[in-house]
């Protein structure tokens, strides 16, 4: 099945970058009425002392023409405009031009200014301290706060007089959290700016992301000023219910293209088991099998090599079945939880496929088939994508690869025609993650050397806003989603795998030029030569943590 598909491409050259104005992208279709529920999608959230809202509209400040080195990475800085009353600016809001105005600020207010009317949750600066100008017609300032309250923005004028101190307010200490930074926005001589993020994010973190920036007149991103906010509101009610969450899988889920020539397709974890895969145990050398809800697997405790998951290894046929998968039977099992403090919704995504086929090498204009190399069993592979829970807004995905992934913005998505369903791209044999169709090399692409990652539409197809479960909401408290026995099980899915690839190896060694040839094993990923079993979604870093990039 094919379906007709286009995504957001800004095709304008670095000069019409440079001359006009950002462009607001929005989604391809309305939002639906989401479910009734508390708090998600209301457009305000609840921190605890404070409520906070969402500022998307802007009036431009400044845009730099000067950048670092002379590339052409200008951003502009902006002013949040249309602040509902009684609410105020915590900072300024900043991009590169070379993207569609996609950006928010918080802006917030206290719940009861009566309490602690001594110690308010916000509070105008004393004064301010100018950071940084460029050529008298931008000036960059930074809220110096009262003792026991912390800036949490910097905002930008193109005024040399210092701003008045109603422009902006600094919060309470004990309502905010550290922050760092993340990405460098803009670069000019000595002057730096980032975008920052809470230092601890994931399930449990509370730090909320205010959608300012840091800036400094050196590299030196040690010395932080400024902070993030903090949810203290124990119930996240801005987080969505049972029945918003199938809401927006439904809106949102992902339609996944497995390559045209892909030979292991995916399949459910019941189909796994009740089809031959068989449950090891350490010093013995037959397997069990293994019941389809995974009721006799080993539960809890960790992954210290005592169980693993296997195919038969005396029937080949039945072996060679599994391999293959059933995709007739796939689903995505979807874990849901908080991220940056409860202001968004992650929805995480996992498919599972029961084999991982061999690599396929480039070297420069060659491509070297393995025979065996990168095989393993049990593959895991997810995708990510993020709520807003201001307004269920998707505001972007994070697609997982083998040397880590990365997050991508709406406006740089896939979508399937006529609805707000992204494309995803699986990779042939490995099943990694892409957003877009070709060739991505995993290695080094200066050489042209590395691991091929090809991806493709196909008639091989899953779409996950109806093929999906979700398994695991924790926030949602005990008993409201029931976990699979399955998800519980904390060992591998696949026997350790040590590839006999020396000769392989040097065959793709004596192909390489001789400058090259010593860091033959920095230009390949370490799983060429071994790897040890895969683990299940529980296992993995991001399954309480953050995605990391």
């Amino acid at each position: 099945m094919f379906c007709d598909c286009f995504y957001w491409n800004q095709e304008n050259s670095e000069l019409e970058l440079d001359s006009s104005e950002s462009k607001p992208f929005s989604l391809p279709s309305p939002l639906p009425r989401w479910p009734q529920g508390t708090g998600f999608a209301t457009g305000k959230i609840n921190l605890g002392e404070i409520q906070v809202v969402k500022v998307t509209e802007f009036d431009r400040v400044w845009k730099c023409s000067k950048t670092r080195g002379g590339k052409s990475r200008c951003a502009s800085f902006y002013k949040p405009v249309g602040i509902p009353e009684g609410f105020h600016c915590l900072g300024h809001y900043c991009q590169q031009n070379n993207q569609p105005l996609r950006g928010f600020v918080l802006a917030a207010q206290a719940n009861d200014p009566d309490h602690h009317a001594d110690r308010p949750a916000l509070k105008k600066p004393v004064n301010y301290t100018l950071v940084w100008s460029s050529d008298s017609d931008c000036y960059f300032w930074l809220p110096n706060p009262p003792v026991g309250y912390k800036a949490v923005g910097v905002i930008v004028t193109d005024e040399s007089e210092e701003p008045d101190t109603e422009e902006v307010r600094c919060v309470r200490e004990d309502l905010t959290e550290t922050c760092e930074t993340r990405e460098r926005i803009l670069g000019v001589g000595s002057f730096n700016v980032w975008s920052t993020e809470p230092c601890s994010r994931g399930i449990w973190s509370r730090g909320v992301a205010v959608g300012s920036f840091f800036c400094s007149t050196n590299d030196n991103k040690a010395d932080m000023n400024i902070a993030c906010l903090k949810n203290l509101d124990p119930s996240l009610q801005a987080m969505p219910n049972l029945d918003q969450v199938h809401a927006l899988i439904q809106h949102y889920g992902p339609t996944v293209y497995f390559h045209p020539e892909e030979t292991y397709l995916p399949s459910s974890v019941p189909w796994f088991f009740k089809n031959g895969a068989l449950l090891y145990r350490f010093g013995k050398p037959e397997g069990e099998p293994i019941n389809s809800t995974g009721s006799n697997l080993p539960s809890g405790g960790k992954n210290d090599g005592s169980y693993w998951i296997d195919l038969p290894q005396e029937d080949e046929e039945v072996a060679n079945n599994l391999k293959k998968g059933n995709i007739e039977s796939s689903e995505l099992y979807v874990h849901v939880k908080p991220a940056l403090g409860g202001i968004f919704t992650d929805v995480v995504m996992w498919i599972f496929c029961p084999f991982n086929g061999p690599a396929t090498l480039k070297i420069g204009l060659l491509t070297v088939p393995m025979n065996r190399i990168g095989e393993h069993v049990g593959d895991w592979e997810h995708f990510t994508f993020r709520i807003s829970n201001f307004n269920g807004e998707l505001t972007q995905m994070f697609f997982s690869q083998h040397s880590g992934g990365g997050w991508v913005d709406v406006s740089d998505l896939e979508f399937v025609k006529g609805s707000n369903r992204p494309v995803v791209y699986s990779s042939k044999h490995g099943h990694a993650s892409f957003p877009h169709p070709g060739m991505y090399l995993q290695g080094s692409s200066k050489l042209g050397i590395g691991v091929r990652n090809d991806v493709g539409k196909s008639e091989f197809v899953v779409d996950s806003s109806q093929r999906y479960r979700v398994v695991a909401a924790e926030y949602l408290g005990e008993g409201v989603v029931l976990e699979p026995c399955w998800l519980q099980y904390m060992r591998e899915w696949g026997p350790t795998i040590v590839y006999d690839s020396a000769a392989e190896i040097d065959k793709i060694i004596n192909l390489l030029p001789l400058i090259v040839r010593f860091s033959i094993e920095n230009l390949f990923p370490i799983a060429l030569y071994g790897e040890e079993g895969p683990t299940g979604p529980k296992e993995k870093d991001n399954w309480e943590g953050d995605e990391m990039c």
